[in-house]
């Protein structure tokens, strides 16, 4: 462990490492966990439900790519502890789909050695700065830990109830104690959150496959499927564009260092929250719309599928609103769009992701054409 406490190389990562493109892969496993768990349960209790799981996983997976940002693991001791983090996320995730259940114990106990892993590396491996800074936050994140652990032996809604409270308190961690002595290397963290994009929307894909299991291959069922695949092609787009990864990186590079952390979690911990809600909604509805490629989808359906893509809209809107980015008037008025199209989900599923996808072609057309006038 000498390499450990006296290793002098803690400076940010410059670029996403490959031992961080193989922890995100658990991150695959754990979104079609918690699209599965959705799909299965529609209703306001359900969503809650989702809504609540997801924030406490993606509190501590972003924690993670902050624990990256500034310690690079470039030693056994830091590579051993990042697979402990890796084993911790797998048992989440197995625990996912019976959380609020038999499992409800297994996800607080595997969410408990995560944050300890993640406070504890920090705080040795982080440098001088990030340390201190960790060691304000490292007692609200284990009272947040504490709290998800408590509520695995709780039952029905007072375990909704404690990781509800969690999520309160990691909401409201970086507004106690100040983050700004975190340092944020913008090419790597905006290349790390791209990537869980990228992979969130992966799952989208997964869940195309997985909606078509045990359903005869026809016309109709490759073309839903390829409308699925198109969808979320064109959700990549919105958030990718062309240049627009470079140009988050600049707007972030451009913050005062002093401010870089509490623009960060606006931008890439909240906004980046709602970005991954909307889109495993939206890979809930379709996979739901696969299994009625000729048919209606029911209104909980359809409403799944256009609230998901709003959400991800109103989300991408308030991300570029944190980095200065613009182009927010008409993904904002396609957000409110969408839901107009609940009522072709309810006569054909085809014709729901039809107009959904006609919509963002045009905001996309419209935003382009907007900015070659400017």
């Amino acid at each position: 462990m000498a390499d450990v406490e006296h290793t002098p190389d803690t400076e940010p990562a410059a670029r996403v490492s490959t031992l961080e493109l193989f922890f995100d892969l658990v991150f695959v496993f754990t979104a079609t966990q918690v699209t599965t768990l959705l799909t299965n349960d529609l209703t306001l209790r359900g969503v809650a439900r989702v809504v609540v799981i997801l924030a406490v996983i993606l509190w501590m997976y972003g924690g993670y790519a902050w624990l990256t940002n500034a310690v690079a693991p470039n030693s056994r001791f830091r590579r051993t502890l990042m697979l402990v983090g890796m084993g911790g996320f797998l048992a989440m995730a197995l625990a996912v789909p019976t959380a609020f259940g038999p499992a409800g114990w297994i996800f607080g106990l595997a969410y408990f050695v995560v944050n300890a892993v993640h406070s504890g590396l920090f705080i040795v491996a982080g440098g001088p700065g990030a340390a201190l800074a960790m060691s304000r936050l490292a007692p609200l994140n284990l009272t947040s830990a504490g709290l998800v652990l408590l509520g695995g032996f709780l039952p029905g809604y007072w375990r909704l109830a404690a990781w509800a409270a969690a999520v309160a308190i990691e909401i409201a961690s970086p507004y106690l104690h100040r983050i700004g002595d975190f340092s944020i290397s913008p090419a790597h963290f905006v290349e790390r959150h791209g990537l869980v994009v990228i992979i969130a929307l992966g799952e989208s894909i997964v869940a195309v496959g997985a909606g078509a299991a045990g359903i005869t291959v026809d016309l109709g069922l490759v073309l839903i499927a390829v409308l699925g695949l198109t969808l979320s092609y064109l959700m990549y787009w919105v958030y990718f564009g062309v240049d627009d990864a470079e140009r988050a990186e600049r707007a972030l590079a451009g913050v005062d260092p002093s401010m870089r952390a509490m623009v960060a979690i606006r931008a890439y911990g909240w906004a980046h929250y709602g970005l991954l809600l909307g889109i495993v909604a939206v890979a809930a509805g379709v996979k739901k719309a696969i299994g009625h490629a000729t048919g209606h989808l029911t209104l909980r359906e359809a409403l799944l599928l256009a609230s998901g893509l709003a959400i991800y809209l109103v989300s991408d809107v308030a991300f570029r609103r944190s980095l200065g980015l613009g182009r927010l008037r008409h993904r904002t008025v396609a957000a409110v769009l969408t839901l107009a199209t609940v009522p072709l989900g309810l006569l054909l599923a085809v014709g729901q992701l039809t107009a959904l996808i006609v919509l963002l072609v045009a905001m996309l057309v419209v935003e382009e054409r907007a900015s070659r006038r400017t």
